[in-house]
């Protein structure tokens, strides 16, 4: 399940982005109110956690703008921010919920995965190309209106080319996408799964495939048709 953490401290991002990984996450990372806005207006996420301390723009300002233009993603605001106030004018403002710092990793975890079982617009969201289509809550996939089975990281990278059709994802990208920073990745891995990938998608009879630019990345696209 991908989510958006826009956070400007490298070291807290870190383990924020790591601690998530571990509990089956995929995270993207920004520092910036104005990234995330750019980054809003093109991919969808199953939630956003939100610092309010960013260094060109209070998050407040920004989650308020979220909702105006009627983004009904969750809002987790992580903040050092504690006060009584804080927390009422920030759920007042749009977010879903509300962890101050210093936080445990797990508690961050398993509130970001109760306010996900929670029903609301983003419930059955998905994002589609040619006959293939992913629901980014319930991670299931259907080629040709038909349900397959897809293994994690499968569909971790399904996704990830999904949400940018026709543009092409540097493998770099793949490699933060599909392994935590622990060290020891094949320098094939990302291959090794954009192959099954392939495989899945040809044997399901999908209509997209996947290009190859060597020395940069991947992108999807829908076959050609004579």
């Amino acid at each position: 399940m991908r989510v958006l953490l826009i956070e400007d401290n490298a070291s807290l991002a870190t383990l924020v982005t790591g601690g998530l990984q571990r509990a089956g996450f995929s995270v993207d990372g920004l520092s910036t109110a104005a990234d995330a806005r750019t980054v809003l207006g093109t991919i969808s996420y199953a939630a956003i956690i939100l610092d309010l301390g960013l260094p060109d723009e209070d998050g407040t300002t920004l989650l308020r703008d979220i909702r105006r233009r009627r983004v009904a993603t969750p809002v987790l605001v992580l903040t050092a921010r504690a006060s009584l106030d804080d927390r009422v004018n920030a759920l007042h403002d749009g977010a879903d919920d509300y962890v101050t710092k210093p936080f445990a990793m797990e508690e961050l975890a398993a509130r970001l995965s109760a306010l996900l079982r929670r029903p609301g617009d983003l419930v059955g969201r998905r994002v589609s190309s040619g006959n293939v289509s992913l629901d980014i809550l319930s991670r299931q996939v259907t080629i040709a209106g038909m349900s397959c089975a897809f293994p994690g990281r499968e569909t971790a990278l399904l996704e990830e080319f999904l949400q940018r059709p026709k543009k092409v994802v540097q493998k770099s990208r793949f490699e933060r996408l599909l392994f935590d920073d622990s060290g020891g990745v094949a320098s094939n891995a990302v291959e090794v799964y954009v192959h099954r990938l392939r495989k899945i998608l040809e044997k399901a009879g999908a209509t997209v495939e996947i290009h190859t630019v060597r020395g940069v990345g991947y992108f999807m696209a829908e076959k050609k048709t004579a």
